[in-house]
């Protein structure tokens, strides 16, 4: 297990590098600069503003500077346009939001999906599991960008105690949470099932019916174990995923999320801040899958062996 975590801790650093050194050129690809936006500003003007952020070093010594500056340093750097605030601060101030979403987001999905994806399961090939499967395909069909808006419109029309934006109170976490809960709870339902359904059919499962064990405590002492691996290995990807992609929903209910900075960071070109928010997301997708990883070391005894 030991060989198993410092393997994925590995990958993991091997993965991060990659997406620093990627995220890094590819951000100075992009047309313009920092300064595009601004108006008229004198050559000399320019280029002190340059040299004070760095930017007019060629590209292997900024990113090579970059490094040294988030190993050594442990910085993510300042904000190109507003002197003085440091990427770590953004993302300190916007991420408890995003968790919170998340939290909210992955609860329902939990709710929901896991308890359909039994059902459907142990009701398969009747009117229930045709209904849990239908009800799962539109959930995985239609994106966020469409739920979002109808949630928002059917509430704001229907249920005047629920704002359509804002993260003041806890009605408002509601609608939004709800919305990304319900993508996520449409594929739990579907790995549910096909888990369940694959342990329902070992042999293990017929001779345990055969000994009279009746059909709950089948699925509940035996099956359900085995039956939620898939869903696990889904949760922690997930999870990251809710966080760090939760953009479109975050402007749809005006949420204070990372969502809107990094938006906002790729429209202004604010080069540190980007870095900054995909390399924390890629560290939150790493952890998620390493500690997904785990837990199907804990539900799978075969893997423990192994």
């Amino acid at each position: 297990m030991i060989r198993l975590i410092l393997s994925r801790i590995g990958q993991g650093v091997i993965t991060l590098l990659v997406l620093i050194t990627l995220t890094f050129f590819l951000v100075r690809a992009m047309p313009g600069s920092p300064y595009t936006d601004e108006k008229a500003i004198p050559a000399h003007v320019l280029a002190r503003m340059k040299a004070y952020t760095g930017l007019d070093l060629p590209l292997p010594v900024q990113y090579f500077r970059y490094l040294k500056n988030l190993v050594v340093n442990q910085d993510l750097g300042d904000l190109i346009k507003r002197d003085g605030v440091k990427v770590s601060e953004i993302i300190g101030e916007s991420f408890p939001v995003s968790l919170g979403l998340g939290v909210l987001s992955i609860g329902i999905a939990l709710t929901l999906g896991i308890p359909a994806g039994m059902i459907s399961a142990v009701k398969r090939n009747t009117f229930i599991d045709y209904s849990c499967l239908a009800a799962a395909m539109v959930g995985i069909c239609l994106p966020s960008f469409v739920i979002g808006p109808l949630l928002a419109v059917g509430a704001g029309l229907g249920l005047k105690s629920l704002n359509v934006a804002g993260w003041s109170s806890p009605t408002d976490w509601i609608l939004p949470a709800v919305t990304l809960g319900v993508i996520n709870a449409a594929y739990l339902a579907r790995l549910t099932r096909g888990g369940m359904l694959d342990v329902l059919s070992q042999d293990y499962i017929r001779t345990a019916r055969a000994k009279g064990v009746s059909e709950s405590g089948i699925v509940i002492r035996h099956a359900l174990r085995g039956g939620l691996i898939p869903a696990v290995a889904f949760i922690g990807p997930a999870f990251a995923g809710i966080i760090s992609g939760s953009f479109v929903i975050e402007t749809i209910f005006q949420v204070p999320g990372m969502g809107q900075h990094f938006v906002n960071a790729a429209t202004d070109r604010e080069f540190f801040l980007i870095q900054g928010l995909v390399l924390f997301y890629g560290f939150l997708i790493v952890g998620a899958n390493l500690l997904a990883d785990l837990a199907q070391i804990v539900l799978n005894p075969r893997l423990r062996k192994s």
